[in-house]
């Protein structure tokens, strides 16, 4: 008889997920166990195996589709030759989006737009995307028209310079008032030492946009981060610092064979500070209104992955030397990257590092990362003017920036681990031991 095959429910928060590869096809038997989709969860890509045995009639969700936790994607026979017309799938059916937008919008966009319509969630309102016709009737400007106002110029000797590729900005007019003439044109009289360049006409009009649906991941990022600031007394301290002694310890090691980056000192480096400061390494229960004393230093470091970000943890990160983190950090980047994390390996974690210094970046602020009380935005390692022993040098430095949930963590103790931070940065030896 048929049997409806449901998607299943892959992590805690999972709501839905994205099939991203069919393993099997119509008219295959399936074994229990066998892998049978591929799915993009709100976490990590991961493998689905079949539970229970038969042939694979019918896929209701295709690949690169989306489906709610329960919702039917395939149908099944125990025999392969069974007949499944009439057949209703069993299993939760999504809720169709009563003002849902056209994904692309073009001059089919209705002129008339409805009234602003606002989303109520968790007692807050949302301005939601009000759709603005694209503007059809849009004229982009010949060369010149813009310069200084519109140049005064023959619509005749519009054409002709259009035609022959002059810059009307490089012609001089010889008509009253200055006005470009058309024999001017033929003439071709320069009237600037540099022709600006022109620019290619646009093809569609301007204001078109293209609705593009969020992936489980990014949904999961945006209702994290919004509740976070939504409901996290955010506050932040900053500290620079000076990283010369930090860069020529790598440099050293570098020498030696041995491959270690700026965040794997970091991260060291941070859970020896955590070790002075137990009481930064906590989170808060917003629902139990209690604070979370992680007895366990486990970072979570944020990685950047297509379509989002995740962060892997490195456990009893305190436990661990320079050698030992580095490797480890090594192998869940390229999980994350690939989508094959473990659960344990990305759920849970007691503070977070944010580290943006490979792209150069001088200064930000992170968003805490729920339900965890702090996280450390790192910022590129730069050279700038410093004091030092009473004179002006060059120095390596480097900003930290603590956000800090102010429920959990005072603005003192926010600075006495910065401080505390900064001893071991600027005095690395420590980190090798």
């Amino acid at each position: 008889m048929p049997f409806t095959l449901t998607m299943p429910k892959l992590s805690p928060t999972m709501e839905s997920g994205t099939i991203t590869k069919w393993c099997k096809k119509v008219g295959d038997h399936v074994k229990a166990g066998d892998v049978l989709f591929e799915v993009a969860t709100d976490k990590a890509t991961v493998e689905h195996n079949a539970i229970d045995a038969g042939f694979l009639r019918k896929i209701l969700i295709e690949e690169g589709q989306d489906a709610i936790v329960n919702q039917a994607v395939a149908v099944f026979t125990e025999k392969a030759d069974e007949s499944i017309e009439g057949y209703k799938p069993e299993g939760m059916v999504p809720v169709a989006a009563s003002d849902e937008q056209p994904a692309t919008v073009n001059a089919a966009v209705k002129s008339t737009v409805e009234p602003a319509v606002r989303a109520v969630t968790g007692g807050f309102q949302q301005p939601a995307f009000v759709a603005e016709p694209p503007l059809e009737s849009y004229h982009f400007p010949e060369s010149g028209d813009m310069v200084y106002g519109r140049m005064p110029a023959s619509p005749l000797a519009r054409k002709l310079a259009k035609e022959k590729g002059i810059d009307l900005t490089t012609v001089k007019g010889s008509g009253p008032n200055k006005r470009i003439m058309a024999r001017d044109i033929d003439l071709g009289q320069p009237d600037a030492v540099v022709a600006f360049g022109r620019t290619e006409t646009p093809e569609i009009a301007p204001g078109t946009y293209e609705l593009q649906p969020l992936s489980p991941m990014r949904k999961l990022i945006a209702q994290r981060l919004q509740e976070s600031k939504t409901f996290i007394p955010h506050f932040y301290v900053s500290q620079d610092i000076r990283c010369d002694a930090l860069h020529a310890v790598r440099e050293q090691l570098k020498q030696c064979g041995i491959k270690v980056s700026f965040n794997d000192l970091v991260i060291r480096a941070v859970a020896l500070a955590l070790r002075e400061h137990p009481d930064v390494n906590s989170g808060f229960d917003s629902v139990k209104q209690a604070i979370i004393a992680f007895k366990t230093i486990d970072i979570s470091v944020a990685v950047s992955v297509q379509g989002g970000l995740i962060t892997p943890i490195v456990r009893h990160a305190d436990f661990k030397n320079i050698g030992d983190i580095s490797a480890e950090v090594k192998v869940l980047a390229a999980k994350a990257k690939t989508g094959k994390l473990e659960r344990q390996e990305y759920v849970g974690g007691s503070f977070t590092i944010s580290n943006m210094g490979m792209y150069g970046i001088s200064d930000f602020a992170a968003i805490i990362n729920p339900p965890q009380a702090a996280i450390l935005a790192v910022a590129g390692i730069e050279e700038r003017p410093v004091v030092d022993g009473g004179s002006i040098v060059i120095g390596k430095v480097m900003r930290l920036t603590l956000s800090v949930d102010h429920r959990v963590i005072d603005g003192a103790l926010g600075a006495q681990f910065l401080k505390t931070l900064q001893k071991f940065l600027e005095n690395p030896a420590v980190l090798l031991v």
